[in-house]
């Protein structure tokens, strides 16, 4: 997200306040380890955000021990996404 203001959130014992990870439009929880639980920490992601009652995007950055990170975000999201993107890119081709 070039110049965007990316930056580490604010952590405490519930998470709830603010994300891992302060972005544009998403609402970002981060897990390691070696077997982190992808779809707690997206009910995580989603709770935290509708406390919020934000319209930001739930996802989740996971990265097992000795893997690469992954990327966890609903179906829905996904779509809408690329959706948006399939849109930029036929746009700029013209």
């Amino acid at each position: 997200m070039p110049g965007a203001h990316v930056r580490r959130g604010n952590q405490n014992r519930d998470g709830a306040d603010a994300p891992d990870v302060i972005c544009p439009w998403l609402w970002v929880e981060c897990k390691s380890g070696k077997r982190p639980n992808p779809r707690a920490a997206l009910a995580q992601a989603i709770e935290a955000r509708d406390k919020r009652k934000l319209k930001c995007i739930p996802t989740v950055f996971l990265k097992d021990d000795r893997k690469d990170p992954i990327v966890i975000l609903q179906m829905d999201d996904f779509l809408r996404m690329i959706k948006k993107l399939w849109h930029t890119k036929q746009n700029q081709e013209e």
